[in-house]
């Protein structure tokens, strides 16, 4: 069986931008930031083609990045955990793990939240307002539970990768020249029903985009490149499509929507940044 591209299923995921996105990057990164991780598709087709010198990693979700830290530090034990969700899968199984206290970061938690991710409705992880995991069982034939040469391969991916979970603003401070900053943070939404700001307790509002459009700008004087995507509507243009910034519209495939007649492409942007570098003053 072949191997997955990446170790989680992420609604919102760029794989299907890859080819797209991967255009847009320069051929030789210094610094590659990208600070709402996700299923981390970008970073991962990056990987595998050895274009960045190093790589920071970031999601507010601190278990999220526990699978990350998890796969590159103890990859055996995170397997030793999946094969026995594997071994127990079922529906009973899925709600009874569900269940459990979350917020453990280590190789269990980290088990736990692919199991849960790789068998759960659509791939669709969601959270309570209290930051308990969700989402309904995805009865699924045959879910890739315990992928060993997938996760094995991004554990080799993922060494020395810088992996933290902190705000946006302050992952990309130190991104400069030559560096190439990536962001996919939560959508707005192209509706009054249709939003992901789901993914974390948190959520994700108006007042964040407006200050991740100035995190932008303030990378791109610092010298790096930059490259954002959102959903296409009013709000995305008002607060994203400033004078100087590049905005293209391109499709992607979403397959969340409950009614399948209403699943399909849905238009997104890509927002690039003119770099502007300036000088740095020189430390006392």
């Amino acid at each position: 069986m072949k191997p997955l591209s990446q170790p989680l299923r992420w609604v919102g995921g760029k794989r299907q931008l890859l080819p797209v996105i991967l255009t847009r990057l320069p051929p030789r990164i210094r610094t590659y930031y990208e600070p709402f991780a996700g299923g981390a598709a970008v970073f991962f087709a990056l990987a595998r083609a050895a274009r960045f010198e190093r790589a920071v990693l970031s999601d507010t979700n601190a278990e999220l990045m526990n699978v990350y830290i998890q796969l590159r530090d103890r990859v055996d034990t995170v397997l030793l955990h999946l094969r026995q969700h594997q071994r127990h899968n079922c529906e009973g199984h899925f709600y009874a793990e569900r269940k459990k206290v979350q917020g453990a970061l280590d190789a269990d938690g980290a088990a736990r939240f692919i199991y849960l991710n790789r068998t759960c409705y659509n791939g669709l992880w969601r959270v309570s307002k209290s930051g308990a995991p969700n989402m309904p069982w995805g009865k699924l034939a045959k879910p890739r539970i315990c992928d060993v040469e997938g996760l094995i391969a991004a554990s080799r991916l993922l060494q020395g990768v810088e992996l933290v979970s902190d705000d946006f603003g302050a992952v990309v401070a130190r991104a400069g020249k030559g560096d190439f900053c990536f962001f996919d943070p939560p959508y707005l939404p192209a509706s009054k029903v249709a939003s992901f700001r789901a993914f974390h307790k948190d959520g994700f509002g108006v007042e964040d985009q407006e200050r991740l459009a100035h995190v932008l700008r303030t990378c791109a004087a610092q010298g790096a490149r930059v490259l954002l995507s959102n959903s296409d509507t009013i709000e995305s243009r008002r607060i994203y499509g400033v004078p100087g910034n590049t905005v293209e519209v391109v499709g992607a495939r979403r397959n969340i929507n409950s009614n399948a007649s209403k699943r399909g492409a849905v238009g997104e942007i890509l927002v690039s940044v003119p770099v502007l570098e300036v000088k740095r003053r020189r430390a006392a």
